[in-house]
């Protein structure tokens, strides 16, 4: 873990690069500055593609950024997740084949370390109700499990906060426009790229979203190979 700095922030951002961590960046960056986003490289396949999203983004919010390795986390993923050249997954369904075991615990439970060392009372993660369905470290209940127990965990009484746990994917690319998020700087692919390949199972949830909200033109920038 990086040392604490003497600069004082209110929040640390676990951000992917993706749809859902960018628009809680921009929330955040409009509520709690100043902030310190992480963006975590576990050994999958998009990591050099979710930080270079994730420093674009910071860059534009003029957020502090650092990448955090996990290396050991690499032995519980799944083979899709970290073998370029293994076929993505596309059924929305599917989730044995990208399951993480604890991965959201473990990031909360980094973040938090993080922040209560930096003096900051809350860490900031991109959930939402419609993957929350599947993957139930995306919903709103693990966010109010997760801060029972920081209670315990935190001293300075550190909380969890997701402001999209509750939105589905359209009303977040909707807010996210609303606010002038730079979609274009999102990287939302299970892949190694360099561009979205527009097929797997993340890639198709955030571009059925795009369509969703009219935004034909950035659906193409964004997956210039097109996607389902």
């Amino acid at each position: 873990m990086p040392p604490p700095t003497s600069r004082p922030i209110k929040a640390v951002v676990l951000l992917s690069g993706g749809l859902d961590s960018a628009l809680n960046l921009a929330l955040a960056a409009r509520y709690r500055k100043p902030l310190r986003a992480v963006t975590f490289d576990y050994g999958q396949r998009a990591a050099r593609r979710e930080l270079r999203a994730a420093r674009r983004l910071c860059r534009h919010y003029g957020v502090g950024h650092r990448r955090l390795a996990l290396p050991w986390l690499r032995e519980a993923l799944p083979r899709a997740l970290a073998r370029p050249g293994t076929p993505l997954p596309s059924r929305l369904g599917d989730v044995d084949a990208v399951w993480v075991p604890n991965r959201n615990g473990v990031f909360v439970a980094v973040g938090a370390a993080m922040a209560e060392a930096a003096g900051a009372a809350v860490v900031v993660a991109g959930f939402n109700a419609e993957e929350a369905a599947a993957f139930p470290d995306n919903s709103a209940a693990f966010v109010a499990a997760s801060n029972r127990a920081l209670r315990y965990s935190t001293r300075g009484r550190v909380q969890l906060k997701s402001y999209t746990a509750e939105w589905d994917k359209v009303t977040i690319v909707r807010r996210a426009v609303g606010l002038g998020v730079p979609l274009e700087y999102v990287y939302p692919c299970y892949g190694e790229g360099p561009a979205p390949c527009g097929r797997c199972a993340s890639c198709r949830r955030t571009a059925a979203a795009l369509r969703a909200a009219g935004l034909d033109e950035l659906l193409g920038r964004l997956f210039p190979s097109g996607a389902r």
